[in-house]
């Protein structure tokens, strides 16, 4: 039935407006949660609103059957096939319309194409928790505009680990930051009216056996870590939560009633609905006796296997009405079970541009730079080598369920040229080959087509011969494909084996595509000279298959770096972009950069030290060339307008104003699960986080380890400088004033940070430094600002195990602040009273 008529004396207000409104309500209502002030604009009497099934939902309950109801909770194939990643077929008699889930940690994946957003990582860099709800605003108009309806996204574990595969689609390591960054983009996707699906709940923190590892933490370490982001997203009323693939103290994450209904729904109130990440179901009764809602991507066990369960008594129907309620409620909340939504929008490309642009150019973070090498002004930017395969074709996106198909992409050597302007002299080498270069006609015996074999649709082209490895030595094979991935075997060893149930999705970002489009993958081994036996297996499928096979051996690398380093002796400075490509499904085996990177660097800086180092890296990467570089900026993986928001940034069109979210160790022996199996990844399948509350940097305070670049740390192209701390008691929390003034020449972003110490009276196990709060501020040379950061209340307590509650932290608290924990410059003590 539709809605009430408002009455003449209350102002009609569209769906998406009141999605608006929601937000604000609960952002003003859960600012001491997150620790972030509540809008200023928003009533300080604005509550979370009641959010029980109204009557539609349980008129529509009432009249389904069985059958029907059971189909809501399990994924199907899509009749339409818009490419995302699941689709729920929806009731038609009774007008509840189908679902369309599209992951989206960075931009909507679908088969057409999307505004592609930076990396999460770079996101959060930001420490801006504004540009996080227009990150998020960009994501829901996209995803309702391409005939989607739910969000996989965003993602708020934490990095425990660099290692990890997924670091480039979260937000850091602080628990604090974590909070304010989803919160605020789930406001962003659903004011839009996108429903968004947090994940992964809970602990998944590695990709390595993701499926089975069974992740062992206390209360207090859960709580004062891992869970705090995802508190504050269900605060934000996130419709959905979507459960981690791994068991949490030995019950899998989708079947562990402490984190689905006792944590989840009874503790935080929420109200929505529980879906597994894909193929993450192990059961029936127990998933949702212990309250899962949803099995994706079809219906192993929330299927036949539930309707067996409810008629044989083991599950009664009415457990299947409460799912079947959390989900319409959330579709009711929404407009989509009465169309009150309204129609789809279109997309608007430009202002989605315009906001990648903004949010890249943000969180580009200046790590080191010497001797003044950035900004590129005067001779500098007049005489430029661009080095490194991402210095030309652009690095947009990671891989997995993160890859976006960009709307376009500019090349970052493009950019540099087009903003040194004419007269200056920009040269490209190449440096690093990802791509591979054509085998001799001649090597091959028979020949045939190498840089470019067709197979028809439904043929197979099969090849039984000779190569001629003309170099001994270190070879990488590398195929570019269309298709189904061709067999290729050397003297019998296949070089590029698919793991059963891979297919290509654990695949993107730039390493794993050629510029073309097609299919990338590479293996690197130890070639004896002379003739060897050579078989590939290609098949045509539906569409036919286009297949190139190419190698990289010594000496065509050393004919790289050569070029490399003579365009670097005949420029004056250098722009060398580095890259490091992860992805879903797998972690990183090291912190060094892959292929042969740290060589090129090497070399390039001894022939010009006025060299730049670009990083389109995932994560925290290790740096034994650093003392030789001239500057080093971190893009991560930047999005579509990555180029234009590189050559703003090193042109000093903009300041550098990222701040590093995960501290960046030395080198792979020093860092929190370094040394320690049973951390990381894990002893006969179990792990456990032994580093207890001391995650990232707390870890460093407590063990007294120096890492290479502390968290919370950026440069400016100017300089400020902190005066007059004042500490005082406010709304159970603290408010923490200073004065920040910009003492350089120019124009620059400065990201204040808040720390507080342990509390002398609690016995619970306590950080030596806390991040509390935080502001972005922009000066202007010379300009003064007195700042206040809130310290919520939260952010001084404590999780108490024995009370299974929040305790705070009274007595004498220090206070710092600096521009990160590793550069503190004020200091007070405070008296916290209870």
């Amino acid at each position: 039935m539709p809605p009430s008529a408002p009455t003449p004396s209350a102002p009609t207000v569209s769906r998406r407006s009141a999605l608006r409104l929601l937000g604000t309500a609960v952002a003003v209502a859960t600012a001491a949660t997150a620790g972030v002030a509540a809008p200023a604009h928003a009533a300080s009497a604005a509550r979370r609103p009641d959010r029980a099934a109204g009557p539609r939902v349980e008129a529509l309950i009432a009249r389904l059957t069985l059958d029907e109801k059971i189909s809501l909770l399990h994924g199907a194939e899509d009749p339409r096939a818009l490419g995302q990643a699941g689709y729920i077929p929806g009731v038609p008699r009774l007008g509840i319309p189908e679902l369309r889930l599209a992951d989206g940690p960075a931009g909507v994946r679908v088969k057409q194409p999307a505004t592609a957003l930076p990396a999460p990582v770079l996101l959060a860099s930001t420490f801006d928790p504004s540009l996080a709800r227009a990150y998020g605003e960009v994501i829901g108009r996209e995803g309702r505009a391409l005939g989607q309806d739910v969000l996989l996204s965003p993602m708020c574990n934490l990095v425990r680990t660099p290692y990890a595969g997924r670091n480039f689609e979260t937000f850091g390591e602080d628990p604090l930051l974590s909070a304010d960054m989803v919160a605020e983009e789930i406001r962003g996707i659903q004011g839009e009216g996108l429903v968004a699906t947090v994940k992964h709940f809970a602990m998944n923190n590695q990709e390595k056996d993701r499926n089975t590892i069974d992740v062992y933490a206390d209360e207090q370490t859960m709580h004062e870590t891992e869970l705090r982001a995802f508190e504050a997203a269900v605060a934000a009323g996130a419709g959905s939560v979507m459960g981690a693939y791994n068991k949490v103290n030995g019950t899998f994450a989708c079947e562990s009633k402490d984190l689905l209904t006792d944590i989840l729904r009874d503790r935080w109130g929420f109200d929505g609905w529980v879906m597994t990440d894909w193929f993450a179901a192990h059961s029936t009764v127990e998933a949702i006796t212990a309250g899962l809602d949803m099995e994706m991507p079809g219906g192993i066990y929330f299927g036949a296997a539930l309707k067996k369960a409810v008629q044989g008594g083991s599950v009664p129907e009415s457990a299947v009405d409460r799912s079947v309620r959390r989900l319409l409620s959330v579709m009711d909340r929404f407009g989509l079970l009465d169309g009150s939504i309204g129609p789809r929008p279109g997309r608007d490309a430009e202002a989605g541009a315009r906001t990648a642009l903004e949010i890249a150019r943000a969180g580009a973070t200046l790590l080191h730079n010497r001797r003044g090498t950035l900004p590129l002004e005067g001779a500098a930017a007049r005489s430029i080598a661009v080095i490194g395969p991402t210095g030309k074709h652009p690095f947009v996106s990671g891989g997995g369920s993160a890859h976006v198909v960009p709307d376009h992409a500019g090349s970052p050597l493009d950019a540099i040229r087009a903003r040194a302007g004419r007269g200056a002299q920009v040269s490209y080498a190449l440096g690093e080959d990802l791509y591979g270069k054509a085998i001799p006609a001649g090597a091959l015996s028979p020949g045939f087509d190498a840089e470019g074999q067709g197979v028809a649709p439904g043929a197979t082209w099969e090849y039984d011969g000779t190569l001629d490895a003309e170099d001994a030595g270190e070879w990488t094979f590398v195929i570019h494909y269309s298709g189904e991935r061709p067999k290729v075997r050397l003297d019998g060893e296949e070089l590029f084996p698919l793991a059963p149930g891979v297919g290509e999705f654990f695949s993107g970002g730039l390493v794993s595509a050629a510029p073309d489009g097609l299919h990338v993958r590479r293996r690197t081994l130890q070639v004896a000279g002379g003739a060897r036996r050579l078989t590939i297996t290609a098949k045509g499928g539906d569409k036919g298959q286009l297949f190139r096979l190419r190698r990289v051996t010594a000496a065509t690398r050393a004919q790289d770096v050569a070029e490399a380093v003579r365009a670097a002796q005949g420029a004056h400075s250098v722009v060398l972009f580095a890259y490091e490509d992860a992805t879903e499904g797998q972690d990183r085996t090291t912190l060094a950069l892959p292929g042969h990177q740290e060589a090129l660097i090497k070399a390039v800086t001894a022939a010009n030290p006025r060299t730049t180092v670009v990083l389109n890296t995932s994560s925290a990467t290790s740096m034994p060339w650093l003392a030789r570089t001239g500057a080093v900026l971190q893009m991560y993986y930047p999005g579509q307008e990555g180029a234009a928001a590189t050559a703003a940034v090193l042109f000093g069109d903009c300041d550098p104003g990222g701040r590093l979210t995960q501290t960046f160790p030395v080198d792979d022996a020093t860092h929190p699960t370094a040394g320690d199996p049973v951390r990381y990844p894990g002893v006969n399948g179990r792990q456990e986080y032994t580093e207890g509350v001391h995650i990232g940097y707390r870890w460093y305070a407590a063990e007294d380890k120096r890492p290479l670049f502390p968290f919370g740390h950026g440069l400016s192209y100017t300089s400020f400088r902190y005066s007059d701390l004042e500490v005082r008691a406010d709304g159970g929390g603290l408010a923490v004033s200073f004065t920040v003034h910009n003492t350089g020449r120019r124009t620059g972003v400065d990201i204040p940070q808040v720390y507080v110490g342990p509390s002398p009276e609690l016995s619970v196990e306590q950080a030596e430094l806390a991040l509390s709060g935080y502001r972005r501020v922009t000066l202007r040379a010379g300009e003064r600002r007195r700042v206040t950061v809130h310290v919520a209340r939260r952010s001084l307590s404590s999780w108490d195990a024995k009370r299974h509650g929040w305790v705070l932290g009274t007595g004498r608290r220090a206070v710092q602040v600096g521009a990160s924990v590793g550069d503190l410059r004020l200091r007070s003590v405070v008296k916290v009273g209870r």
